[in-house]
């Protein structure tokens, strides 16, 4: 059955069926940035270029105009760029005078930035379990860990942290209606999402502060650290750039409180507003090499559970199998075939050494399963059809050797 694979993907293209013959016989890189820097290098040079005559490295006016697109292709007011994602969720943090005596109510199973941020500002991270399919934050976890810590009565509950893990929304509007109805500031970490959108909208205004990232990895990446925080709020807009910027006001040594040196480099934002200019077309090849993995993977190798209502910017492809031994048999298999892979994430965040402490010991199972049976395909713009025909080869084959009999 895995003599020929047909693949119906859009841009760098083959419309034919894929046989054998034309699978790869080199490495499947799991992130190909020279790839895509051949492929944008005449739009990047001159980007950079233009930055290297002006010489404003830092605010110059790259980063306002990738401000203005980034707000317009997210539906909001504003954007602040800023100097990493982590800066951003940080700044959005401080803004709202979170510190110690607080309690913020976050997944489990995300990137430890979701959670450190909460930390450096002295207050308590409250980690909560994940769904099952989707494995976004659960709704039912989310209001059993709020009552029980309202009921505690040693933490004052403030902010609810969402994230788009792996690029598909978590369930905003539920988490709205929560916020709202207990009084607390809801954040959007929406590092692996941007592009994404959810029942008909484009992510970037389901929250008061939505927080985006541009590390190398993520569908609009750029080369170092980056990131930007959306919001149709004015006021919050004004206070993330005074934050940004030293705490400065009106002007440079007009100090209005203490602040952060956040700010995005002129260089990187060069970089965005060439890739923006292929963004949606690059999301559009995503989405086509995931719904080529929906259609060719085997039964014992589960396709990640689609968010309804939903499109997602696929920053991770995450598959699930039965059990870690398959999981970890089947990454040697991959690589044998120089096929990369990736797992996110191995141990949820309140059994990593960092936050045990801090954790009330409430058990996650779900987050806590996870990990055991996760395995991350390569999906990016790059891919070539061939390329995925052969990670399909390859792990079918895998599979159906599974269900040979034991000799």
């Amino acid at each position: 059955m895995w003599s020929s694979v047909r693949l119906f993907f859009h841009p760098w293209r083959l419309s034919r069926p894929v046989g054998l013959a034309d699978f790869l016989s080199g490495p499947v890189s799991f992130l190909d940035l020279p790839a895509q820097q051949r492929r944008l290098g005449a739009a990047l040079r001159e980007r950079l270029d233009r930055v290297l005559a002006h010489c404003r490295f830092v605010m110059g006016p790259e980063v306002a105009e990738l401000e203005e697109r980034l707000a317009r292709h997210g539906g909001a007011r504003h954007a602040v760029g800023v100097s990493s994602g982590t800066d951003a969720l940080l700044m959005v943090l401080m803004a709202e005078g979170i510190g110690p005596g607080m309690a913020v109510f976050l997944p489990a199973f995300t990137y430890t930035a979701t959670a450190e941020v909460v930390l450096l500002l002295g207050a308590v991270p409250v980690f909560v379990d994940v769904d099952p399919h989707t494995f976004q934050i659960s709704l039912p976890s989310l209001e059993q860990r709020l009552a029980d810590v309202r009921q505690d009565g040693r933490l004052k509950p403030v902010a609810i942290m969402g994230v788009d893990l792996f690029g598909q929304p978590a369930p905003w509007d539920e988490l709205n209606d929560l916020a709202t109805r207990e009084g607390l500031f809801l954040v959007a970490d929406c590092a692996q999402s941007f592009g994404a959108s959810y029942r008909g909208r484009r992510l970037g205004h389901e929250a008061r502060a939505t927080t985006l990232s541009f590390f190398p990895s993520k569908p609009l990446g750029c080369y170092g650290d980056g990131g930007a925080v959306l919001t149709d709020d004015d006021d919050r807009a004004a206070l993330y750039r005074s934050l940004r910027s030293h705490g400065e006001g009106s002007q440079r040594y007009d100090v209005q409180r203490i602040g952060l040196n956040a700010r995005l480099d002129s260089l990187q934002a060069a970089v965005l507003l060439a890739k923006m200019d292929v963004f949606d077309e690059e999301l559009k090849r995503r989405e086509a090499v995931a719904c080529a993995y929906d259609a060719g993977l085997p039964s014992l190798v589960r396709p990640p559970a689609r968010v309804p209502e939903s499109q997602s910017a696929w920053a991770v492809y995450c598959v699930t199998l039965p059990s870690r031994a398959l999981r970890d048999s089947l990454r040697a298999r991959l690589a044998e075939a120089e096929i990369a892979t990736a797992i996110y994430y191995p141990m949820p965040l309140h059994q990593q050494p960092a936050y045990r402490a801090v954790h009330d010991g409430v058990a996650l199972p779900v987050a806590e399963r996870i990990g055991e049976h996760v395995l991350a395909l390569p999906i990016h713009p790059d891919l070539s059809d061939e390329a995925v025909a052969h990670v399909l080869a390859v792990t079918g084959t895998w599979a159906e050797e599974q269900d040979e009999p034991q000799q």
